[in-house]
């Protein structure tokens, strides 16, 4: 009598097709469908995206649960990602990772509007440029310590501090210096803080020359893995080019789109993402 063949879950893993372990290339696929379900997934569901038996997905989604990468709520029995993924993923976003996954987005972004562009986060009471590229495509790095600018007059100053918790951005307005640097320049902390209300609901800010009376800029927030707005990216030209709405509206079409390819690379599943995936 031929000896008993072990369960699939119990037998050792198979090289995968790419050359990866088969059961690390299972673990990831979980890993993503309970990614894409930001109110939890069931094991059902789960096995039927990832096209594994639920025997096979249940004993690795009980490792996933015990490492931390995922958890089980105990009413509805949904998996939703656990605390160790954030903490991770927490751990490699920073600048220098801002940098390497933003910089050939912005170099695309200035090639394909003809229009320097630019990646920022927020830094205090102002906000620091990180990278910069020129109208060229030709990529400008500021200076290490970061090229700071001020919130109250620039697009992407607007777009971080639209995105403060309220009570943080009470805060903010309170102590901010809003100094009159054209014509333009908001200086009242209630118009300020009208304006980011816009920029909140629109996802959308504008510098209408108010740094600098030649320049026109547009700037949208760049979201990370759990939906915040780690960045903002915007781009930058003559006025007398994007006071043409009909320029205006392609140029942030474009801006739009890379944001959200950076904010893809970061980890970020909104809406629209999830719908396609």
């Amino acid at each position: 009598m031929p000896p008993r063949k072990p369960p699939a879950e119990a037998m050792p893993d198979k090289p995968a097709p790419r050359g990866g372990v088969q059961s690390l290339e299972r673990a990831a696929a979980l890993l993503d469908a309970v990614a894409g379900a930001p109110d939890g997934i069931g094991l059902v569901e789960i096995s039927a995206q990832v096209g594994l038996h639920t025997s096979t997905a249940f004993h690795l989604i009980r490792t996933l649960v015990g490492l931390g990468f995922l958890v089980q709520d105990g009413e509805s029995k949904r998996y939703r990602i656990g605390s160790r993924l954030f903490t991770l993923a927490a751990g490699a976003l920073d600048e220098s990772a801002l940098l390497t996954l933003g910089m050939p987005v912005l170099e695309r972004l200035s090639a394909e509007t003809g229009e320097a562009a630019h990646l920022a986060v927020r830094s205090e009471r102002s906000v620091t440029l990180i990278a910069r590229t020129a109208a060229s495509g030709m990529l400008q790095m500021s200076e290490r310590a970061g090229v700071r600018r001020p919130l109250h007059a620039t697009a992407i100053g607007k777009v971080v501090a639209a995105a403060l918790p309220p009570a943080d951005l009470e805060r903010l307005l309170g102590e901010l210096e809003m100094p009159a640097l054209t014509e333009n320049t908001i200086t009242d902390p209630a118009r300020l803080r009208t304006e980011l209300d816009e920029v909140r609901r629109s996802g959308v800010a504008h510098d209408r020359c108010e740094l600098d009376p030649e320049v026109r800029c547009i700037a949208v927030p760049v979201h990370d893995f759990a939906g915040r707005c780690v960045a903002s990216m915007g781009i930058s030209g003559p006025v007398w080019r994007l006071a043409d709405e009909a320029v205006l509206a392609e140029r942030l079409h474009r801006l739009q789109a890379a944001a959200r390819e950076l904010s893809g690379l970061l980890g970020y599943r909104g809406a629209a993402a999830r719908q396609a995936g």
